[in-house]
C-alpha cells in the first residue's frame, strides 16, 4: 500500500527530495523530529507540481529554519515571526514554511486561535480536511513514510472532502474552512462529504466574522478553477453566497407570467463562466462572465406583447460594476475599468449577428473595444447559450459572420486601437481657444463622421470638417503669423 512505501522516492522530484534531505539532517542534528505536512504532501499525492512547502516539528520551527538555512548555498534570508512561532525562506524556486506543532483553542467572536505548543498528533487534528492532514516523516528511521491518522489517503482515492474532527467544531472555529472545502471541490472536482456540507450549511452565518479580503481571496482561486461553477454552485446551495455577493444571489429563479418565463439568470451565468474558462485563463475576463447579466434583476419587466424583457441592463450592470469591485475588496483600478467596459459592450457583437451588418456598426464596435476586442469576442461568443443545439448553432454561425465582416473591416479602416486624426488640441491650437464644450462638440462630430463612413479617415479630411463645425459657433482659424 502507498502508506507503506518510501513516499520521497514515489512523489517527489530528486530538487524536493535534496531539500527535505537538508531538513531533516538539521532537524536530526538538533534531535527533534520533523514532517512535511499539508497542502504538499497532498499534491505531490495527486501529481500536482507544488512550491509551497511546510514544515512541522517538535521543536522551534524558528531556529530549524535557520540551521537548513545555513546548510543552503546561497544561504536564502530567513524572515520569522516570533508571535507565531514561524519562519519562512525562499530556495530554489521553493517557499518553505516552518513551524513547531502546536494544538488550538478558539473563542466565538474570532477565527484566530489561541495556540499553545502541541504533538504532531494535535497539529494534525487542527487541520481543516483530511486531505492536507497527511504528513511525511523525516526522521531517519522512517524517512518517507506517510503519517495518516485520518485515512486522508482514502479520501484522496475517493476524491472526498471531510474533516478531521466534528465539521461543526471545525467550521465554527474558522469559518473560512467553508471556503476552503468550497474552492477545493472546484479545484480538485471532489465531492465534499453530506454530512460535511450540511455542516457547512448550519454555520454558514459565521462567514461573516472573516475579512472580505480573505473570502475574496477564496473566491478568486474558485473563478481561476478548470470549471468554476463548481464553486459558485456549491456556494449559492450552501447559502453562504448571500452574506458576500447577494447580487448575485438576486439572479437566481425564473419567474412565469401568463406561461411566459424567463431564463434561471443564475444559471446561466454559471454556464457563460464555465465557457469563458474553457476559452480563457484570464482572471478579470471571468469576472467579466460572472457580471455581464448582473443588472438584469434591476431592469426586468413584463411587457405583454414581449414576455420578460431586461431592457439596459449592460449599462446598469456597467455603473453596479464598480460598487462590487469596492464591496468586494477587488481592484479599484484597470481591471475594474476592464470588466466594466466589457459588461457594457457584451451584447453588442451578438446583436450585429442578428441584423445586416454595416461597416459602420463595425466600426463603431472597434473603436469602442479598442485593444480588449478579442476579450470582448470571447465573452460574447460564451454568452451563446441554449439547451437547443440547433439554435446555439445558429447563433455560432452568424457570430462567425460578424467576425468576419469585422476582420475585414479592420483591415481596411484600421479602426482598431485608432485615434481621431483631429484631436483636442489641434482644434485649440487651431482656433485660440481654451478647454470647453466648442472644442468637445468639433472633436466629437469629426469622430462620429469617420466612424459613420462620412468622411474617410484622413487628416485632411478630418481638418476639412474640423473647419466646417467650427464656422457653425463663428470660430475662424488664426492667421498664421498670430500662430
Amino acid at each position: 500500500m502507498l502508506a507503506l512505501r518510501p513516499m520521497l522516492e514515489i512523489v517527489c522530484t530528486k530538487e524536493e527530495r535534496q531539500l527535505l534531505e537538508l531538513v531533516a539532517e538539521a532537524a536530526a542534528a538538533q534531535n527533534i523530529a520533523c514532517y512535511a505536512i499539508g497542502g504538499f504532501v497532498r499534491d505531490k499525492l495527486l501529481h500536482r507540481k507544488s512550491k509551497d512547502i511546510d514544515i512541522v516539528c517538535a521543536g522551534n520551527g524558528i531556529d530549524l529554519a535557520h540551521a537548513v538555512a545555513d546548510q543552503c548555498h546561497p544561504r536564502p534570508k530567513v524572515s520569522f515571526f516570533k508571535n507565531f512561532g514561524t519562519a519562512h525562506f525562499h530556495f530554489r524556486n521553493f517557499d518553505v514554511e516552518f513551524v513547531g506543532a502546536r494544538k488550538e483553542s478558539y473563542a466565538a467572536h474570532t477565527r484566530k486561535p489561541e495556540v499553545s505548543q502541541g504533538s504532531l498528533e494535535e497539529d494534525q487534528q487542527r487541520r481543516d480536511f483530511t486531505i492536507n492532514a497527511m504528513a511525511i516523516d523525516l526522521r531517519a528511521s522512517n524517512f518517507g513514510k506517510l503519517v495518516d491518522p485520518f485515512n486522508g489517503l482514502d479520501d484522496l482515492e475517493n476524491k472526498t472532502i471531510r474533516t478531521p474532527l466534528d465539521p461543526d467544531i471545525t467550521f465554527s472555529d474558522d469559518p473560512l474552512r467553508m471556503m476552503r472545502a468550497i474552492r477545493f471541490a472546484s479545484q480538485l472536482h471532489f465531492s465534499i462529504l453530506p454530512e460535511t456540507f450540511e455542516a457547512i450549511k448550519r454555520n454558514a452565518e459565521r462567514i461573516k466574522i472573516v475579512s472580505q479580503e480573505r473570502i475574496t481571496d477564496e473566491l478568486n482561486k474558485i473563478m481561476l478553477s478548470k470549471k468554476p461553477s463548481i464553486g459558485f454552485d456549491l456556494l449559492f446551495r450552501a447559502g453562504l453566497l448571500p452574506f458576500f455577493f447577494p447580487q448575485m444571489v438576486d439572479l437566481a429563479g425564473a419567474e412565469y407570467i401568463d406561461g411566459k418565463g424567463h431564463k434561471d439568470n443564475f444559471y446561466h451565468t454559471l454556464q457563460v463562466l464555465d465557457n469563458v474558462a474553457y476559452r480563457s485563463n484570464d482572471l478579470w475576463l471571468r469576472w467579466a462572465a460572472v457580471l455581464h447579466d448582473i443588472g438584469k434583476p434591476a431592469t426586468k419587466k413584463f411587457e405583454a406583447t414581449h414576455g420578460w424583457t431586461f431592457h439596459g441592463h449592460e449599462v446598469v450592470g456597467e455603473r453596479m460594476t464598480p460598487k462590487i469591485f469596492k464591496q468586494l475588496r477587488l481592484p479599484l483600478n484597470d481591471k475594474m475599468k476592464f470588466v466594466a467596459k466589457m459588461v457594457a459592450l457584451h451584447l453588442r457583437p451578438i446583436s450585429l449577428s442578428k441584423e445586416e451588418v454595416t461597416d459602420s456598426a463595425m466600426r463603431r464596435l472597434l473603436f469602442d473595444a479598442g485593444e480588449d476586442l478579442d476579450a470582448l469576442m470571447i465573452l460574447c461568443e460564451s454568452d451563446i447559450t441554449s439547451k437547443n443545439k440547433y439554435k446555439v448553432q445558429k447563433y455560432l454561425d452568424n457570430f462567425q459572420h460578424v467576425k468576419e465582416r469585422m476582420m475585414a473591416v479592420e483591415e481596411k479602416d484600421k479602426i482598431r486601437n485608432w485615434q481621431p486624426p483631429i484631436t483636442g488640441e489641434i482644434i485649440m491650437q487651431t482656433f485660440n481657444l481654451p478647454p470647453s464644450r466648442e472644442v468637445g462638440f468639433i472633436k466629437t462630430a469629426v469622430r462620429e463622421a469617420i466612424l459613420d463612413g462620412i468622411i474617410e479617415n484622413s487628416y485632411e479630411a478630418a481638418f476639412s470638417l474640423m473647419l466646417q463645425k467650427a464656422a457653425a459657433f463663428g470660430l475662424k482659424p488664426m492667421d498664421r503669423l498670430e500662430k
